[in-house]
């Protein structure tokens, strides 16, 4: 029988410390990762498929998973999820189906956690300050992955609706967590360590003149070329790093329009998350040094969480 893996189950399986692990050891294994397959249902309606493997090595047997996702932006005026996905975990040797996973449990923490573990390497280490940007649904995720990792000692949460910034600041209050609601983004910015950005905005909601030295900009709201969260000015203060080349070159707005721009270079986005954890590059080379993680999404993360799972 064919085990299915609601999204409670996905919650309690993937505690930060043992995800963030496994996705620290998927990164440096040598998994296969195709571009996402994205097809046109409507105008409108888009079918991706996101599948990932890995062989079998050492005694162990490999793995293999795809995850369906459908972007249905007319679902909401039917009560639906605009997003919907589901994990198919394979047997490598087979391919006999081995489990059903809920996919946006399993995104929302993967997401998080890829995050948590860039800024282990990006992030100063001293830093105790995140700013949240976004009060959607994957913004509680950002805000437990990074307090997880890190000593956080103040919590910052902005949204465009202040009551909704307010009641997740006390939803993350009540988990023991250090927030507190801001109004004033440009202030909160110019203090923050981190800013850790969920948004869907169309256009930049954060400044470069305002990051003070030393910042760190984790952005992973952004997932088309018509997408900001950033400013060219920011992209052109930092130190780049993205989760995959492949992805974040070709979908992310906050860098393809600067670099067709001419903003940038694509000499500056320095490395993939893969580089990082395997040591072959360091994500920051000085303590004043803006650093900028950008993250669209790759299936590695989904096939590690998946294991992770069912193990």
């Amino acid at each position: 029988m064919i085990r299915f893996y609601p999204a409670a189950a996905v919650h309690a399986a993937l505690p930060w410390d043992r995800l963030i692990a496994a996705l620290d050891a998927a990164f440096a294994a040598d998994v296969h990762v195709p571009v996402r397959h994205v097809h046109r249902l409507s105008l409108d309606d888009r079918l991706l498929l996101m599948p990932a493997w890995r062989d079998a090595c050492n005694g162990d047997d490999g793995a293999l998973g795809v995850k369906l996702v459908t972007v249905m932006p007319g679902a909401a005026a039917r009560g639906a999820s605009t997003v919907a996905a589901l994990y198919v975990l394979l047997d490598r040797a087979t391919g006999a189906p081995r489990a059903v996973i809920d996919g946006e449990a399993l995104t929302l923490r993967r997401t998080a956690a890829a995050s948590a573990l860039a800024a282990r390497h990006m992030a100063r280490v001293d830093a105790d300050h995140l700013l949240l940007v976004g009060t959607g649904r994957l913004a509680p995720f950002m805000a437990r992955a990074h307090c997880s990792a890190r000593p956080i000692l103040r919590l910052s949460v902005w949204g465009r609706h202040v009551e909704r910034a307010q009641t997740l600041a006390q939803e993350l209050r009540d988990d023991g967590l250090p927030a507190h609601a801001v109004d004033d983004l440009e202030a909160a910015a110019r203090e923050a360590h981190i800013i850790s950005c969920a948004t869907a905005s169309a256009l930049p909601l954060v400044h470069g003149s305002w990051l003070a030295p030393g910042t760190h900009l984790d952005l992973v709201g952004g997932f088309t070329p018509a997408m900001r969260e950033v400013d060219d000015v920011a992209v052109a203060r930092s130190r780049i790093v993205v989760d995959t080349c492949a992805g974040a070159l070709s979908e992310a707005g906050d860098l393809t329009g600067p670099l067709e721009r001419g903003v940038i270079a694509r000499e500056q986005v320095v490395a993939e998350l893969a580089d990082l954890v395997r040591g072959a590059v360091r994500g920051r080379t000085d303590a004043r040094q803006i650093t900028l993680f950008k993250s669209v999404g790759t299936a590695l993360e989904d096939l590690a969480a998946a294991e992770l799972v069912v193990a």
